[in-house]
């Protein structure tokens, strides 16, 4: 047994990868620095509207948020996220999530460590 203290692991910067957009956006696994068999588990931080395209995930994928204002959305709906909710996206869902405009937000996303993602960018 182990214990992580979330003061002692820094976020990542994560803004610069092509799934985000819009702004910083950091992620802290909250496990430490181990790799998981069973899982992925860590919270992901998008600042000021800051989002990502839409996506699927080869396994199901579950969003608790723990601050701030966000959105969920999959190609059929929009739905505000904050603190204490929970999302659960099926695996090969198109969706998409981030901070609302003008405000900050966090979640915690639990997903498989196998499960692939796949991007869609929209058409310029």
């Amino acid at each position: 047994m182990y214990v992580t203290r979330q003061q002692d692991v820094d976020p990542e910067e994560a803004g610069d990868a092509p799934l985000f957009y819009g702004g910083r956006v950091t992620r802290q696994p909250l496990v430490g620095k181990t790799d998981q068999e069973d899982y992925n588990f860590g919270i992901v931080s998008f600042y000021d509207g800051s989002k990502n395209h839409f996506h699927t995930h080869t396994s199901d994928q579950i969003l608790f948020a723990t601050k701030g204002v966000g959105i969920v959305a999959n190609e059929s709906e929009e739905v505000q996220m904050e603190a204490g909710d929970t999302a659960f996206i099926p695996a090969g869902e198109k969706h998409w999530h981030g901070a609302a405009d003008g405000h900050d937000f966090s979640h915690i996303s639990l997903t498989r460590p196998d499960s692939v993602t796949e991007m869609f960018k929209p058409e310029a």
